[in-house]
């Protein structure tokens, strides 16, 4: 074998791609897990053999989803913190390194969005946005990544949008747009310095998925028909839509990728 492949390569040499995309052993940790997408990125990567800690700022559904992942036969915990504060991220950090002996994939999913016209928008507002989808993101890369370095491999993924690369409408959301594309640069940022270290980071970017906070939202319900039309695809995403991304990028399958964003939209930034 050509010596110049490296370790990372040859490992990969007679493995089926099947085996590849196996989490078996690796020990992952995903924020806003209790619900939405950051539930489905969970259950993914348990049904994929990971050991995962389902971390939520509200407890009861981050228990409620642990509870469902070890039904299924995976090993889970579940860790109440705010994502948005450096004690609460560095209690998560290592709640799960000390639960289950390390870090392999770091999904820093929650999030908040809030509607305003631009003109309206407070800083109070902007701010909030802020402090969780950039600010905490940040923090969380940080100590997950130290934990990372003492193994010298690791996969860090963070949920981006669609909203980095055009601006959706109707609805008006400047705080939420601005901070998903500071995501993807710090995703981009964080890759480029930390490669040679071999931890990876990358970010997913959905497009409009169905969730309970479109379908219980007096204010964004009746858009949906309006993005339908919007979308080569002609439906909204399903949460489903985004498991086999999150799988493909935690795993060893994807080791030669980093500072990617991940788009998937159904087609949506193409008009």
């Amino acid at each position: 074998m050509n010596e110049h492949l490296g370790v990372a390569a040859s490992a990969s040499v007679g493995r089926t791609i099947l085996d590849r995309f196996r989490l078996t052993g690796r020990v992952a940790l995903v924020t806003g897990a209790g619900q939405g997408i950051g539930r489905a990125f969970a259950h993914a990567l348990a049904e994929a053999g990971a050991k995962v800690a389902v971390v939520d700022v509200a407890a009861d559904r981050a228990a409620e989803v642990a509870g469902e992942l070890r039904e299924k036969g995976a090993e889970a915990i579940h860790v109440h913190a705010d994502a948005a504060d450096e004690k609460s991220i560095a209690n998560f950090v290592s709640t799960t390194v000390e639960s289950f002996g390390g870090l392999d994939i770091a999904v820093n999913n929650a999030g908040i969005n809030l509607n305003s016209a631009a003109e309206e928008t407070t800083l109070d507002e902007w701010d909030r946005v802020h402090d969780l989808n950039v600010r905490g993101v940040f923090i969380a890369c940080q100590y997950e990544a130290r934990a990372m370095f003492e193994r010298g491999y690791g996969k860090i993924i963070n949920t981006a949008s669609m909203a980095s690369l055009v601006v959706p409408h109707p609805q008006k959301q400047v705080s939420y747009n601005v901070s998903k594309g500071a995501v993807v640069t710090l995703t981009r940022t964080l890759a480029a310095e930390w490669a040679d270290r071999g931890v990876r980071v990358n970010c997913i970017s959905p497009g409009i998925i169905r969730t309970a906070l479109i379908e219980q939202s007096e204010a964004l319900a009746p858009l949906v028909s309006e993005w339908i039309a919007n979308i080569p695809a002609g439906r909204l995403g399903e949460v489903a839509d985004l498991q086999g991304a999150v799988v493909y990028l935690a795993g060893e399958v994807s080791d030669y990728m980093t500072g990617h964003n991940l788009v998937i939209e159904g087609g949506q930034t193409l008009w």
